[in-house]
């Protein structure tokens, strides 16, 4: 069956594209990625790849043709097929897309999908699957909605959102408001049963949702047998044509000495006590490490966190995790980098927190978030291709093992809740429709919820150095005017591009709403949209996002509200 060459539309704006030249002839062997022609478009001139390994069988449009967008230009086929029959005006009609063929039968007590693991990959898997018809049931051992809901997104979040409010009442003397007291006090009892109620409608949430599209719901441990079967609790055995293993993740532990004392919790304790502890160390200052910093130090602990990398969130970009970090240091966080823990002891009542370098840090509690990693208690005895204690999946989230798919956090590809949720929706498609639909995940952000807020998408400055000729556009807050009048102008917004085509390679945005933000540079990217187009949008005007369509315009040196640069 021949492949389609067509004239891409690479803009919104593009309507037709000049072929220039073509660099292969009819009956040249093309490989998959291999560039075959050169266009122009009103704005650039783009090198066009094989999209399939073949035969260049037939040039239907020749250099200088004006061609519009989406129409058939060439054939790839394989060696030996034939269109010889075919003129230049003569192109296929398109096929009918076929319908999808209905599922199999299954018996009473089995069922086309199992889905072990209820966070955000498996609940969402579960309904996509039931939604495309499947007869599905779900296995959770602990929690539905997963680790996100329970005691990680959600839950910080609300901790965070109290962080807000009381910088907020901070800031009301310098704005002209004052309150006949500027004293507040914390009642702990309150913070986690407002934070447990947030929780428990969300999950509550979670199992309706499953329940009304006709999901069985189980809660126990479930484990994969040598016969491909799931076994419940070790004595309900549930059959199933396909398996999606989502079991999340887990903390991480490190092996240092004392690391064990009751003193020292995990981000799912910390969360639950009910007493402010006066001094908190935070062992690892990745994203749940400064998160869980900042909140604690706003509710009244005094906080220090040791971080073994040169900086906090490494796998930011480094102007904003120094942007980041030089805040916690103004509201009173300590920062150690490039510090190793060699032991933890505690003595006097109080945690000892020893470092390489000597120094001790006492405390009444510690926090270790070092990260996280797959929980794979659901494999059972199934062998599967790992790599570090990961599941390996292909883009189409299947595993070694033909009919098991593993989304989410056991294959360790992306963990964030987001991407679980994407990837449990593409092995549920998959699983019930064959392999078809690929994960992608380049357009796919990462935000960190601390005041300032910090986002990203796509690769850093660093990371785009690199690999391309690039332009970088910079609009500070600081010249925002919804910043200014809000009193929350710290931070900035980069947008990386690629020199020759203007793509966009990367966005990075620290300061006030980043967390919104971002989601339009994850769309922006995610159309392939250049910054030549970007800045023909109009944005509304005061907001917050006009910063990111003027780092844009930065990118071509176009900004109106960035003073010109002396020469």
């Amino acid at each position: 069956m021949a492949f389609e060459v067509i004239m891409p539309k690479a803009g919104i704006d593009m309507t037709e594209g000049q072929i220039v030249k073509w660099l292969k002839q009819e009956g040249d062997t093309v490989t998959e990625g291999e560039i075959i022609l050169e266009i122009m478009t009103d704005k650039t001139s783009m090198e066009i790849e094989a999209e399939a390994s073949g035969v260049l069988l037939k040039i239907l449009r020749h250099a200088g043709d004006m061609v519009p967008v989406t129409e058939v230009i060439a054939y790839i086929g394989q060696p030996g097929e034939s269109l010889e029959t075919l003129s230049d005006e003569e192109v296929p009609a398109p096929k009918p897309v076929a319908e999808q063929e209905p599922l199999a039968s299954v018996a009473d007590d089995e069922y086309h999908v199992a889905v072990i693991g209820g966070g955000p990959a498996g609940y969402f898997a579960a309904i996509r699957a039931a939604q495309l018809g499947a007869k599905v049931a779900i296995i959770e051992k602990r929690w539905y909605g997963g680790t996100c809901l329970n005691v990680g997104c959600i839950p910080t979040k609300t901790y965070l959102k109290n962080a807000e409010i009381i910088e907020a009442i901070e800031m009301g003397a310098a704005r002209g408001i004052n309150f006949a007291s500027t004293k507040y006090s914390i009642d702990m009892n309150q913070v986690v049963k407002f934070k447990d109620g947030v929780v428990k409608r969300l999950t509550m949430g979670v199992e309706a949702l499953l329940k009304s599209n006709g999901v069985d719901v189980f809660r126990g441990v479930a484990k994969i047998n040598k016969n491909k079967d799931v076994v419940v609790d070790g004595n309900r055995i549930i059959k199933a044509d396909k398996i999606i293993l989502a079991g999340g993740s887990k903390v991480s532990r490190i092996n240092i000495p004392g690391i064990d004392n009751p003193r020292i919790l995990s981000s799912d304790e910390l969360l639950s006590l009910k007493e402010v502890p006066e001094t908190l160390t935070v062992i690892g200052g990745g994203v749940i490490g400064v998160e869980m910093a900042l909140a604690m130090h706003a509710i009244g602990s005094k906080v220090t966190i040791v971080e073994m990398m040169d900086r906090i969130v490494p796998a930011i970009d480094s102007e904003a995790s120094k942007v980041l970090a030089d805040t916690l240091k103004k509201k009173g966080i300590k920062i150690l980098n490039s510090v190793s823990i060699v032991g933890i002891e505690e003595a006097k009542n109080k945690l000892q927190v020893k470092l390489a370098n000597g120094e001790v840090i006492e405390s009444d509690k510690a926090l270790l978030s070092i990260g996280r990693v797959p929980d794979l208690e659901g494999v059972g005895e199934i062998e599967f291709e790992t790599e570090r204690g990961k599941i390996k999946v292909d883009s189409f989230m299947e595993t070694s093992v033909k009919g098991i798919y593993a989304p989410g956090d056991v294959n360790g590809i992306k963990m964030l809740a987001h991407v679980a949720f994407r990837m449990g929706e593409v092995a549920a498609e998959n699983a019930v429709k064959g392999n078809h639909r690929e994960v992608k995940l380049a357009s796919a952000p990462s935000v960190v919820y601390t005041i300032p807020e910090v986002a990203m998408v796509g690769l850093t400055e660093e990371q785009a150095r690199e690999k391309y000729d690039i332009r970088v556009g910079r609009f500070d807050f600081a010249a925002n005017g919804r910043a200014m009048a809000s009193g929350d102008n710290l931070g900035f917004v980069k947008v990386i591009a690629d020199a020759k085509y203007g793509e966009i390679l990367g966005v990075h945005i620290v300061g006030p709403t980043a967390a919104e933000m971002i989601n339009q540079a994850a769309a922006l990217m995610e159309l392939e949209i250049t910054v030549d187009e970007v800045v023909k949008v109009i944005y509304g005007h005061p907001t917050y996002s006009e910063a990111l369509y003027e780092a844009f315009a930065d990118v071509l040196g176009e900004s109106i509200h960035i003073p010109k640069k002396k020469s």
